[in-house]
């Protein structure tokens, strides 16, 4: 049986739904027998896609029925009133109540960070939750938060993102000492706004490993582990990377298909584009947790696919088995 509780999956999540959710989520099952999941959905979809489980994966499996689906373009104010009963909502109630240990979702990003926000709460110490994701790197990956929960930031709200931040890249990914940046448009110390300014002062007085300022191609390099910044410069910066990575793939496409010639060439470099591809696979890095909940939720792309949505549930039952919320909550009264 499971040291945790089980990860509720919201299955009717994102825009493919159960068809992708719910194979998804029974790999990870399969692949760790310590894991025990709470499908929430309707049933006469979920169940049939439970029909190739062997007794005792199936023993590890509860269905939850929810009546309701949250729409991607849904207000979030209107998923909070109108849909209680919807899977997003239940999944989020079962955290709320002890009864499972993360909530999993694809849905609508505003939606979800509304209702979890409703139900859940914050950690005590927290202004405000904030989005993290890890991003490919020279140095493998760097965690960057906030990525779009919010469009402005207080310095105390950054010192908060700085210690959520710092605890995900301990806790999820083995770093003992994880290097901290503050994202601005200069590493000078004369930079920045107020706001920028009185948030880099707190973090150099704090018992964080502070690097002090960092910039935007810093995000890519192997010299800091969490890049802190607001939800409007971190979402704009985030939206910027996968517009590029698109814009790259697309002309290599173009060019390695451009002629005999240049299709022999991609046939001789196919090894290494297959690793340059692994490396950059954006299914890798599916999964930003929304860090300062009193529960954790793991925000999926809408778009996943099986292989994204898998990680997104690895990612969940990462965070529960390091109690990330009760170590955010413990280092934030440290630094209180």
């Amino acid at each position: 049986m499971s040291s945790t509780l089980p990860i509720a999956v919201d299955a009717m999540s994102g825009d493919r739904g159960p068809a992708t959710c719910v194979p998804a989520a029974l790999a990870v099952l399969r692949e760790d027998p310590a894991l025990e999941l709470v499908l929430v959905g309707q049933p006469a979809v979920v169940e049939p896609l439970l029909a190739g489980l062997d007794a005792a994966a199936r023993a590890r499996v509860r269905v939850l029925p929810a009546s309701q689906v949250v729409a991607m373009d849904e207000r979030p104010r209107d998923a909070i009133r109108r849909k209680k009963d919807s899977s997003l909502r239940r999944a989020l109630d079962l955290v709320a109540g002890g009864e499972a240990s993360a909530c999993v979702s694809a849905g609508n990003t505003g939606a979800l960070m509304a209702t979890a926000h409703f139900v859940l709460g914050v950690i005590p110490g927290v202004e405000r939750p904030a989005i993290i994701s890890s991003i490919p790197s020279a140095g493998g990956h760097t965690h960057m938060l906030d990525l779009g929960a919010n469009a402005s930031a207080t310095p105390d709200q950054l010192f908060q993102f700085a210690v959520m931040g710092a605890v995900v890249a301990a806790g999820v990914h083995g770093l003992e000492r994880p290097r901290v940046g503050l994202l601005n448009i200069g590493a000078e110390d004369i930079k920045g706004d107020e706001i920028v300014q009185a948030a880099h002062r707190r973090l150099q007085d704090s018992k964080l490993e502070y690097l002090g300022y960092v910039e935007g191609n810093d995000i890519f390099g192997d010299r800091v582990d969490v890049v802190v910044t607001d939800g409007f410069t971190g979402n704009v910066a985030l939206k910027t990377m996968e517009g590029l990575a698109k814009m790259i793939g697309g002309i290599l496409r173009e060019e390695f298909t451009a002629g005999p010639v240049r299709k022999l060439g991609a046939l001789a470099a196919r090894p290494a584009l297959d690793a340059i591809r692994g490396r950059l696979d954006p299914r890798r890095y599916n999964g930003a947790s929304m860090v300062g909940l009193a529960g954790i939720v793991i925000k999926s792309h809408g778009g996943a696919d099986e292989t994204a949505f898998a990680n997104a549930v690895r990612l969940g039952h990462a965070e529960a088995r390091k109690g990330l919320p009760t170590e955010i909550g413990r280092q934030l009264a440290e630094a209180a």
